[in-house]
C-alpha cells in the first residue's frame, strides 16, 4: 500500500481549507455553490481520516476538519475554523514527509 495516500489527502484537504478560509472569497464560494463545498470538504476529511488511521499517522487535522465542515456555515466562525484546520493539515502533511523518509538501521 502506498504510504503517501494520507499525506497527499492532507495536502489537498489543507489547500481546500485554506481556500475556504480566505476572507470573502471562501464565503462567496460556499454560498454561491449552496454550501456544497462544505459537504465536499466533509467527505474529503473523512477519507483523509480513514487513510491516516489505516497508516497510523496523525489524525487531529482531519478530526478538526470534520468539525469545521459541520459548523462552517456560521459566518466568521467558519472562516477562523477553516484557517486553523488548513494550518493543522498542512503542517501534518509536511511533518509526515520527514517520518516517511526515515531509514531504519537494521544492524
Amino acid at each position: 500500500m502506498n504510504k503517501n495516500i494520507s499525506r497527499t489527502l492532507k495536502w489537498v484537504s489543507g489547500g481546500f481549507e485554506a481556500l475556504l478560509g480566505i476572507p470573502f472569497v471562501g464565503g462567496t464560494i460556499v454560498v454561491s455553490f449552496l454550501w456544497t463545498p462544505l459537504a465536499l470538504a466533509l467527505a474529503l476529511h473523512i477519507a483523509t481520516l480513514v487513510f491516516s488511521a489505516k497508516e497510523g499517522k496523525a489524525r487531529h487535522g482531519s478530526v478538526l476538519g470534520i468539525v469545521t465542515s459541520c459548523i462552517a456555515w456560521i459566518p466568521f466562525v467558519g472562516m477562523i475554523m477553516h484557517i486553523i484546520s488548513a494550518i493543522l493539515l498542512l503542517v501534518d502533511a509536511y511533518r509526515q514527509k520527514d517520518t516517511d523518509n526515515k531509514v531504519v538501521d537494521t544492524q
